[in-house]
């Protein structure tokens, strides 16, 4: 073996494996897809911006599904996660639930599943819930438990409520919503960005340690 071919030989082994950037799954719904949006003001690439302007090696996968359930995401979680390969998962799903008027403990059974499926192999998680002003106090009540007991079951880290970052802004929310006054708006999303994106990073860190 030349010289040439020794170093080259010594600098592919003492290349680090973390040396690819970080892959996180966004497995969500119509909010993780980015629905109504140009591509580039979606949940993901507006994530993806934050994270890589704050130094971070990561790549953003978009999972999200428009009309999804947590009934359709128990089903697919496995086929993304083999698919997309990632070191960390961010689930997001349960406001079409909510839109159906299904039943919280059947979402919280369904995002048992997905929590249970994403995380093997003992990668991060991050549970964003959502909630709704417009249904009665005890429903929200129901509805509400559901992130926090999952989070503290699963040991994933946890953002209660997507929508908290808009609903704290009222004389603002016609402007951060889209028309449908369900779905985020660039500058809405930009908001929830913020919110969310110091979560991410701890969801970076423990994916960073992980064995």
């Amino acid at each position: 073996m030349n010289l040439k071919a020794l170093a080259l030989t010594f600098l592919m082994a003492a290349t680090p494996a973390w040396a690819e950037p970080l892959r996180i799954l966004a497995f969500g719904d119509s909010l993780t897809e980015g629905y109504g949006l140009p591509p580039r003001d979606g949940l993901v690439p507006q994530l993806q911006n934050w994270l890589t302007a704050r130094g971070h090696d990561v790549l953003v996968l978009n999972g999200g599904l428009s009309g999804d359930t947590t009934a359709g995401g128990r089903v697919r979680i496995g086929y993304s996660i083999a698919r997309n390969r990632p070191d960390a998962v961010i689930v997001e799903l349960g406001g079409n639930d909510l839109l159906m008027g299904f039943s919280p403990a059947m979402v919280e059974d369904n995002l048992q599943s997905i929590l249970t499926q994403a995380g093997q192999g003992d990668k991060p998680l991050l549970l964003v819930g959502i909630a709704s002003p417009r249904i009665s106090p005890e429903l929200q009540r129901d509805w509400a438990a559901i992130w926090p007991r999952l989070a503290e079951r699963h040991d994933t880290l946890l953002m209660e409520n997507l929508y908290q970052p808009l609903i704290a802004r009222p004389d603002e929310l016609p402007e951060l919503l889209q028309q449908d006054g369900l779905h985020a708006s660039a500058k809405g999303v930009a908001l929830i960005v913020e919110s969310l994106g110091p979560k991410v990073e701890a969801l970076i860190a423990e994916a960073s340690t992980a064995p």
